[in-house]
């Protein structure tokens, strides 16, 4: 039996004899935080009911696709996330709860994160941070819109509002709040200048334990940070705690992306004065938010209001669009791409894989719009991690240039590593030596069985740059734990090849006092042991001293009281390539999203105690090492930028092709470029790319034959601008290959030519036919209705429209979605001389014992198509909802 195997035969052992741990069902004060409290507001509405609106009418810049592409939408399948929350709850029974009010927002806020495992959510809790979430929420410093903080919840101190740890304060009305005043959506709304600020993405981007910062003896900080307000208790109320008592930034450090921000000049740049920076900095994302904003007609935002460089200048770029597909809408040319992409290519791979295999924890069942959607998100990953560095040779002297507002990298620390790949050639091209090379390395761990494992093959040697941040706990802390009742043969390590714990807690309580161990346990962790990742721009000492943000060790990139952190990192390539006698250096930098030492750790620190999360660990392994093909099969890494030293052989390269033209027609674009007239000798392969552009990111469409030259992208929506783009990709007769950069830009819009656009009115309705009285006396009359039973007609009703004339003869076409598959499709009687039609679906009820009929649940008719002679549909997606009981 393999190893793996076993080790589930274990879990199921431990659940039949009664062991299992069971997941508090209250959450302790040790965990809770302020902020709106589980089941304070009740409003939050499903994604999908969003999508009605904000999707299925131009994938390239609407809110729906692009955001079910993020990290975001999947933030409650996400694996990694599972098998973290496993090892958590085993380390502090009820600490999941920290996890949830992140990962699964509306969950969280319904009271479905207790039990803290997640075993109580709903499968619809699985889109993570979610549309509704966003767009409550509220400044908590109250400065704004007051959101639902009652005391002593209250996410503030009356100075300054906390932001980090998912301590969100929620507007408890109906509307939804977003940046514009001139807005004209079919629901309640409110303008909202927090949703601009980068504070508002500071709500979950700093990630503070407030475990540790309550009990350990440093409260989880750095050496130089000030002092914490903490009970130092086990238990107790929550009016002594840590998380009460001080700014999140101050205690237990996990993540400080947002204070990383804070605490760089990036932060108080404006956008317009991106010119005026460091001639080495100009580049790169900075560069591309810059020409994002500048594209827009206006580099501050429409409405004036002066663009800052802030999170969401860089992750949600200004794009022309409309955001939602119904009429008056306004045409933007600063809307923003709601892709919030990160640098998470690998994720969807693996989402997709387990999804697959019925093995996602929460979620699965995904449809293929979602999965589609993943899928174009991992490409703009990709190209988020292509600007977000540069390599920069002077002479000898090789830069690795932070083009980002905060470290490089970012993010969740454990297992993600960014590092440089060195080759070293003599005069005859003969590689003669290699710094972190990346390949098999010999494993005889029993949870894989001796199957091939890649990672950094020499994790210690000197010469290496691997930025990276590292935790672990202190001795002090290991007493501590030990003095509450924790087994003092807790692993903190385990080997990388045999898989044999490395040191347990006991033995680090042991060592002397100051020492440090450390671990991927993260609700444990009180001390960052490594961060060498890279300053951002005018990355301010005293500032992240404050906010607990120091690299470490803090002298590192030039750092002192009161002074200036470099923005880079430099190394001699001369120097190094005369002590291995080289003439010639090719430089790549490389990222991965998840090592091997951090999946291998989440498998065996998993014993399986809790029943719902017993097979996380495995599971993320098996996708770790399956999920994908060779470009991100275990994680593989990506390369983000590259550089050459000496004269290194000669490379291919591939011509970036031109753009001729794009021609709008009937729900279709055609496109043309120059083909090849024929295959030159030396090329094996040429394909162009035909690409959507998404302010300076991608969104695949097609691939293309050498000898195409013209493409038809149909399907798309008339009115709508689409915007298009082209690349090359070669390879060579002697295996070499290469692709070109992109094309220029050209954008159309589709339209029926010569033809009247023909559309339905936004008063779609459903309701039923309702007669009263008896014979002659009988009436029937409609009664407009939302609400169902089984075995209703329900009637749907809308008026067709096309200018001044009334397309009388129209036929209507409508689906019925249950929001995960359409369950019906409807055709109207003809559209009569005032415009009107009508549909019925006839819903089925269950027989006498219960069985079958049709399905209750949220149901959404959504007109597909209006047709007529002489006449072309405007392709506005129309819709109502209804309930079915």
């Amino acid at each position: 039996m393999r190893a793996r195997d076993l080790f589930r035969v274990f879990a199921l052992c431990m659940l039949l004899l009664g062991i299992g741990v069971r997941a508090a069902v209250t959450v302790p004060t040790d965990v809770q935080q302020p902020g709106t409290q589980p089941g304070e507001v009740a409003n939050l509405e499903s994604p999908d009911k969003c999508d009605n609106c904000h999707g299925g009418y131009n994938s390239a810049v609407e809110p729906a696709h692009n955001w079910r592409g993020s990290m975001m939408a999947h933030a409650g399948r996400d694996p990694i996330f599972w098998a973290t929350l496993a090892v958590a709850e085993q380390d502090f029974d009820g600490a999941g709860d920290l996890c949830l009010r992140c990962h699964s927002t509306g969950g969280w806020l319904a009271g479905r994160s207790t039990p803290t495992d997640g075993s109580g959510l709903a499968s619809g809790d699985s889109d993570g941070v979610e549309c509704d979430y966003c767009h409550k929420v509220t400044n908590p410093d109250n400065s704004e819109h007051m959101g639902v903080m009652n005391p002593p919840f209250v996410a503030n101190d009356e100075s300054e509002g906390y932001y980090g740890s998912g301590m969100s304060s929620m507007w408890g009305g109906n509307e939804k709040l977003g940046p514009f005043a001139d807005a004209e959506p079919k629901h309640q709304f409110m303008m909202s200048q927090f949703h601009r600020s980068a504070d508002f993405c500071g709500t979950c981007h700093d990630v503070s334990n407030p475990v540790v910062g309550d009990l350990a003896h440093n409260q989880g900080a750095q050496p130089t940070a000030d002092p914490v307000v903490a009970s130092g208790e086990l238990g107790g109320s929550v009016e002594g705690k840590a998380a009460f008592n001080n700014p999140p930034y101050k205690y237990g450090v996990v993540e400080r992306t947002f204070s990383e921000y804070r605490s760089g000049q990036v932060s108080t740049t404006l956008v317009k004065d991106y010119p005026s920076l460091p001639a080495d900095l100009r580049g790169g994302a900075l560069e591309a938010a810059y020409a994002a904003a500048a594209a827009a007609g206006t580099i501050d935002y429409e409405d004036g209001t002066p663009r800052y460089y802030t999170c969401q200048s860089c992750h949600v770029r200004p794009v022309t669009g409309t955001g939602a597909n119904k009429r008056g809408i306004p045409l933007r040319t600063d809307m923003p791409l709601h892709d919030m992409t990160g640098g998470n290519y690998w994720m969807p791979v693996v989402i997709d894989y387990l999804n697959a295999r019925g093995q996602l924890r929460l979620g699965g069942n995904m449809a293929q719009a979602s999965l589609d959607a993943m899928h174009d998100g991992a490409l703009r990953a990709r190209e988020q991690l292509d600007l977000a560095a540069t390599l920069q040779l002077q002479g000898n002297t090789l830069k690795v240039i932070n083009h980002t507002g905060h470290k490089l990298i970012s993010g969740y620390p454990e297992g993600r590593r960014m590092w440089l790949n060195i080759k070293f050639y003599d005069a005859g091209g003969t590689l003669v030596d290699e710094i972190g090379e990346y390949g098999p390395i010999s494993v005889s761990d029993p949870l894989v069985d001796g199957e091939t494992i890649h990672s950094i093959l020499d994790l210690d040697d000197p010469r290496n740059r691997i930025y990276e941040s590292h935790y672990g706990l202190t001795q002090g802390w290991a007493s501590q734990l030990i003095g509450h009742g924790y087994d003092s043969g807790l692993v903190l390590a385990y080997d990388r090849i045999t898989g044999a714990p490395l040191e347990t807690l006991g033995q680090l309580a042991a060592r002397a006092a100051g020492e440090a161990e450390e671990s991927f346990h993260f609700v444990l962790n009180n001390v960052v042991v490594k961060d060498n990742r890279i300053p951002p721009y005018g990355f301010r000492y005293d500032e992240a001293r404050k906010r607990n943000a120091l690299p470490v060790p803090d002298t590192r990139y030039g750092g002192v009281p009161g002074g200036i952190y470099e923005y880079w990192d430099d190394l001699d390539i001369g120097a190094m390539a005369a002590a291995v006698g080289a003439s010639s250096a090719v430089i790549d930098l490389l990222y991965q999203p998840t090592s091997w030492e951090y999946i291998q750790f989440l498998a065996h620190a998993n014993e399986g105690s809790n029943a719902f999360l017993a097979d996380e660990g495995l599971n993320l392994l098996d996708a770790w090492l399956n999920a994908g093909d060779a470009t991100t099969r275990m994680a593989q890494p990506h390369v983000m930028a590259s550089a050459s030293w000496g004269e290194v052989p000669a490379t291919c390269d591939a011509p970036v092709p031109v753009l001729d033209a794009a021609a709008g027609g009937n729900k279709q674009v055609v496109l043309a470029w120059q083909s090849l007239a024929q295959l030159p000798p030396e090329y094996a392969d040429y394909q162009f790319g035909l690409y959507y552009d998404q302010a300076g990111k991608a969104q695949a469409i097609a691939s293309q034959p050498w000898d195409s030259g013209s493409y038809t992208d149909t399907g798309l929506s008339n009115g709508q601008q689409y915007c298009y783009k082209l690349n090359v990709e070669v390879t060579l007769v002697d295996g070499c290959s290469a692709q070109s950069g992109f094309s220029n830009i050209i954008c159309a819009t589709p339209g029926a030519s010569g033809q009247a656009i023909i559309g339905v009115l936004d008063t779609l309705q459903t309701g039923r036919w309702v007669t009263s009285g008896k014979g002659k006396n009988a009436q029937t009359t409609f009664e407009i209705t939302d609400t169902f039973v089984a075995g209703d007609a329900v009637i749907i009703q809308g008026v067709a429209e096309s200018g001044e004339a009334v397309p009388a003869g129209a036929v209507v076409r409508v689906s019925i979605s249950d929001g995960s598959a359409v369950v019906a499709s409807l055709e109207s009687n003809p559209v009569d001389s005032s415009g009107g039609f009508e549909l019925s679906w006839q819903t089925q009820a269950p027989d006498r014992k219960g069985r079958g009929g049709s399905a209750a649940g949220s149901y959404t008719a959504t007109v597909t198509d209006v047709s007529l002679s002489d006449y072309a549909w405007d392709a506005v997606a129309v819709s109502v909802s209804f309930t079915l009981q």
